[in-house]
Protein backbone atom coordinates (compact mmCIF):
# COMPACT_ATOMS: atom_id res chain seq x y z
CA UNK A 1 0.00 0.00 0.00
CA UNK A 2 1.47 3.39 -0.94
CA UNK A 3 1.84 5.92 1.75
CA UNK A 4 -0.86 8.45 -0.10
CA UNK A 5 -2.95 5.88 -0.05
CA UNK A 6 -2.30 4.80 3.38
CA UNK A 7 -2.86 7.83 4.65
CA UNK A 8 -6.02 8.52 2.98
CA UNK A 9 -7.59 4.91 4.51
CA UNK A 10 -6.39 6.51 8.46
CA UNK A 11 -8.57 10.10 7.72
CA UNK A 12 -11.64 7.45 6.55
CA UNK A 13 -11.38 5.75 9.62
CA UNK A 14 -10.85 8.76 12.16
CA UNK A 15 -13.71 10.20 10.22
CA UNK A 16 -16.04 7.68 10.85
CA UNK A 17 -14.75 7.31 14.46
CA UNK A 18 -15.59 11.11 14.90
CA UNK A 19 -19.55 10.53 13.05
CA UNK A 20 -19.79 7.27 15.49
CA UNK A 21 -19.31 9.61 18.56
CA UNK A 22 -21.62 12.31 17.17
CA UNK A 23 -24.11 9.99 16.39
CA UNK A 24 -23.97 8.38 20.19
CA UNK A 25 -23.30 12.23 21.98
CA UNK A 26 -26.84 13.05 20.20
CA UNK A 27 -28.31 9.98 21.43
CA UNK A 28 -27.41 10.17 24.92
CA UNK A 29 -28.06 14.43 24.63
CA UNK A 30 -31.92 13.08 23.99
CA UNK A 31 -31.41 9.89 26.49
CA UNK A 32 -30.65 12.19 29.01
CA UNK A 33 -32.92 15.57 28.48
CA UNK A 34 -36.02 15.60 30.59
CA UNK A 35 -39.35 14.11 29.45
CA UNK A 36 -42.52 13.83 31.00
CA UNK A 37 -45.89 11.76 29.62
CA UNK A 38 -48.81 10.44 30.60
CA UNK A 39 -47.98 7.69 33.35
CA UNK A 40 -45.33 10.03 34.82
CA UNK A 41 -45.74 11.21 38.00
CA UNK A 42 -43.50 12.71 40.93
CA UNK A 43 -42.76 16.91 41.94
CA UNK A 44 -41.72 17.86 38.25
CA UNK A 45 -45.30 16.90 37.61
CA UNK A 46 -46.43 18.70 40.09
CA UNK A 47 -44.44 21.52 39.10
CA UNK A 48 -45.77 21.65 35.40
CA UNK A 49 -49.85 21.09 36.42
CA UNK A 50 -49.90 23.91 39.01
CA UNK A 51 -48.07 26.39 35.97
CA UNK A 52 -50.54 25.26 33.60
CA UNK A 53 -53.78 25.49 36.31
CA UNK A 54 -52.30 29.13 37.13
CA UNK A 55 -52.01 29.67 33.66
CA UNK A 56 -55.71 28.62 32.69
CA UNK A 57 -54.83 25.64 30.25
CA UNK A 58 -55.48 22.93 33.01
CA UNK A 59 -58.69 22.18 35.78
CA UNK A 60 -57.63 19.09 37.40
CA UNK A 61 -56.12 18.24 40.49
CA UNK A 62 -52.71 19.13 40.99
CA UNK A 63 -51.16 15.65 42.32
CA UNK A 64 -48.52 14.98 40.47
CA UNK A 65 -49.84 12.61 38.30
CA UNK A 66 -49.31 12.55 34.40
CA UNK A 67 -53.00 11.57 33.38
CA UNK A 68 -54.73 12.03 30.50
CA UNK A 69 -56.06 15.58 31.66
CA UNK A 70 -52.88 17.01 32.03
CA UNK A 71 -51.64 15.08 28.80
CA UNK A 72 -55.07 17.45 26.95
CA UNK A 73 -53.54 20.54 29.06
CA UNK A 74 -50.15 20.37 27.39
CA UNK A 75 -51.53 19.78 24.59
CA UNK A 76 -53.87 22.86 25.01
CA UNK A 77 -50.64 25.00 25.89
CA UNK A 78 -48.39 23.75 23.03
CA UNK A 79 -50.76 24.10 20.42
CA UNK A 80 -51.49 28.07 21.73
CA UNK A 81 -47.35 28.60 21.89
CA UNK A 82 -46.27 27.57 18.47
CA UNK A 83 -45.21 23.90 20.01
CA UNK A 84 -45.40 20.61 18.82
CA UNK A 85 -48.94 19.20 19.84
CA UNK A 86 -47.67 15.93 21.28
CA UNK A 87 -49.05 16.17 25.47
CA UNK A 88 -45.23 15.50 25.87
CA UNK A 89 -43.09 17.90 28.06
CA UNK A 90 -40.27 17.83 26.79
CA UNK A 91 -37.33 20.18 26.65
CA UNK A 92 -38.92 22.90 24.39
CA UNK A 93 -42.08 22.65 26.30
CA UNK A 94 -40.71 22.75 29.41
CA UNK A 95 -38.67 26.46 28.41
CA UNK A 96 -41.87 27.47 27.57
CA UNK A 97 -43.33 26.91 30.82
CA UNK A 98 -40.20 28.56 32.06
CA UNK A 99 -38.99 25.40 34.02
CA UNK A 100 -35.11 23.94 33.39
CA UNK A 101 -34.13 20.47 31.95
CA UNK A 102 -32.51 18.26 34.26
CA UNK A 103 -28.93 19.11 33.00
CA UNK A 104 -29.82 22.31 34.02
CA UNK A 105 -31.59 22.41 37.29
CA UNK A 106 -29.11 19.97 39.30
CA UNK A 107 -27.29 22.69 40.70
CA UNK A 108 -29.78 24.82 42.00
CA UNK A 109 -31.75 21.80 43.80
CA UNK A 110 -30.09 21.86 47.33
CA UNK A 111 -31.02 25.50 47.55
CA UNK A 112 -34.70 25.01 46.23
CA UNK A 113 -34.89 21.64 48.40
CA UNK A 114 -33.50 24.38 51.36
CA UNK A 115 -35.63 26.95 50.75
CA UNK A 116 -39.11 23.90 50.81
CA UNK A 117 -37.71 23.12 54.13
CA UNK A 118 -37.71 26.06 55.52
CA UNK A 119 -40.81 27.06 54.02
CA UNK A 120 -42.67 24.41 55.10
CA UNK A 121 -41.63 24.39 58.77
CA UNK A 122 -42.63 28.05 59.20
CA UNK A 123 -45.88 27.17 57.26
CA UNK A 124 -46.91 24.43 59.87
CA UNK A 125 -45.76 26.71 62.76
CA UNK A 126 -47.73 29.91 62.34
CA UNK A 127 -50.67 27.76 60.17
CA UNK A 128 -51.14 23.71 61.02
CA UNK A 129 -54.85 23.65 61.36
CA UNK A 130 -56.11 26.50 59.27
CA UNK A 131 -57.45 25.77 55.81
CA UNK A 132 -55.64 24.35 52.99
CA UNK A 133 -55.88 27.57 51.55
CA UNK A 134 -55.00 29.59 54.86
CA UNK A 135 -51.64 27.71 54.22
CA UNK A 136 -50.75 28.27 50.99
CA UNK A 137 -51.40 32.08 51.99
CA UNK A 138 -49.44 32.38 54.82
CA UNK A 139 -46.43 30.47 52.32
CA UNK A 140 -46.77 33.12 49.67
CA UNK A 141 -47.01 36.26 52.42
CA UNK A 142 -43.40 34.93 52.70
CA UNK A 143 -42.53 34.88 48.95
CA UNK A 144 -43.57 38.49 48.41
CA UNK A 145 -41.92 39.90 51.89
CA UNK A 146 -38.67 38.42 49.67
CA UNK A 147 -39.61 40.57 46.62
CA UNK A 148 -40.60 43.46 48.64
CA UNK A 149 -37.72 46.26 48.91
CA UNK A 150 -38.55 46.47 52.95
CA UNK A 151 -38.03 42.87 53.50
CA UNK A 152 -34.77 40.79 53.43
CA UNK A 153 -34.26 38.88 49.94
CA UNK A 154 -34.47 35.12 50.82
CA UNK A 155 -36.03 32.92 52.33
CA UNK A 156 -34.16 32.33 55.28
CA UNK A 157 -33.78 36.32 56.11
CA UNK A 158 -37.40 36.77 55.97
CA UNK A 159 -38.13 33.48 58.05
CA UNK A 160 -34.93 34.66 60.58
CA UNK A 161 -35.86 38.76 60.71
CA UNK A 162 -35.88 39.54 64.33
CA UNK A 163 -39.46 39.86 65.29
CA UNK A 164 -41.12 38.70 62.23
CA UNK A 165 -43.23 35.41 63.06
CA UNK A 166 -44.00 34.54 66.84
CA UNK A 167 -43.36 30.92 66.03
CA UNK A 168 -39.42 30.89 66.59
CA UNK A 169 -40.04 32.32 69.83
CA UNK A 170 -42.37 30.24 71.11
CA UNK A 171 -41.75 26.64 70.16
CA UNK A 172 -43.91 26.10 67.15
CA UNK A 173 -40.77 26.15 65.02
CA UNK A 174 -39.77 23.34 66.02
CA UNK A 175 -42.41 21.07 66.06
CA UNK A 176 -42.55 18.26 63.54
CA UNK A 177 -43.85 19.62 59.86
CA UNK A 178 -47.16 18.70 58.57
CA UNK A 179 -47.81 17.20 55.24
CA UNK A 180 -49.83 19.06 54.68
CA UNK A 181 -47.18 22.16 55.07
CA UNK A 182 -45.26 20.69 52.98
CA UNK A 183 -47.54 20.11 49.98
CA UNK A 184 -48.79 23.64 51.03
CA UNK A 185 -45.07 25.15 50.46
CA UNK A 186 -44.50 23.82 47.11
CA UNK A 187 -47.88 25.21 45.89
CA UNK A 188 -46.59 28.56 47.04
CA UNK A 189 -43.22 28.40 45.85
CA UNK A 190 -44.90 27.32 41.93
CA UNK A 191 -46.81 30.29 42.07
CA UNK A 192 -50.00 30.28 43.53
CA UNK A 193 -51.08 32.63 46.12
CA UNK A 194 -54.42 33.29 47.22
CA UNK A 195 -53.39 36.83 48.92
CA UNK A 196 -53.16 38.48 46.12
CA UNK A 197 -50.13 40.27 46.56
CA UNK A 198 -50.22 40.05 50.47
CA UNK A 199 -47.35 41.27 53.03
CA UNK A 200 -48.86 41.65 56.26
CA UNK A 201 -50.95 38.21 58.11
CA UNK A 202 -52.74 38.50 61.82
CA UNK A 203 -54.84 36.36 63.70
CA UNK A 204 -57.51 39.43 64.69
CA UNK A 205 -58.52 37.18 67.69
CA UNK A 206 -54.53 37.13 68.97
CA UNK A 207 -52.74 39.95 68.04
CA UNK A 208 -52.14 43.07 70.42
CA UNK A 209 -49.93 45.00 67.77
CA UNK A 210 -52.52 47.59 67.32
CA UNK A 211 -50.33 48.96 63.89
CA UNK A 212 -50.96 45.74 62.21
CA UNK A 213 -54.91 47.08 62.45
CA UNK A 214 -54.12 49.80 60.21
CA UNK A 215 -52.97 48.42 56.78
CA UNK A 216 -55.11 47.75 53.89
CA UNK A 217 -57.33 44.47 54.62
CA UNK A 218 -56.67 42.31 51.22
CA UNK A 219 -58.38 39.08 52.03
CA UNK A 220 -59.43 36.90 55.09
CA UNK A 221 -59.07 33.04 54.75
CA UNK A 222 -59.83 30.44 57.85
CA UNK A 223 -58.28 32.46 61.29
CA UNK A 224 -56.10 34.64 59.19
CA UNK A 225 -56.32 38.03 58.01
CA UNK A 226 -54.19 39.09 55.10
CA UNK A 227 -53.00 42.97 54.49
CA UNK A 228 -50.53 44.90 52.20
Amino acid sequence: MTKKRRLSTQLFALCSICLVAVILLGHFSEASAAVYRQGSSGQTVRTIQQKLKNWGYYDGSVDGIFGSQTTAAVKYFQRKNGLTVDGIVGPATLKALGMPSSSSSSGASSGRDNDLYLLARMISAEARGEPYTGQVAVGAVILNRVKHPSFPNTISGVIYQPGAFSALNDGQFDQPIADSARRAAQDALNGWDPTGGAIYYYNPAKTTNSWIWSRPVIATIGNHVFAR
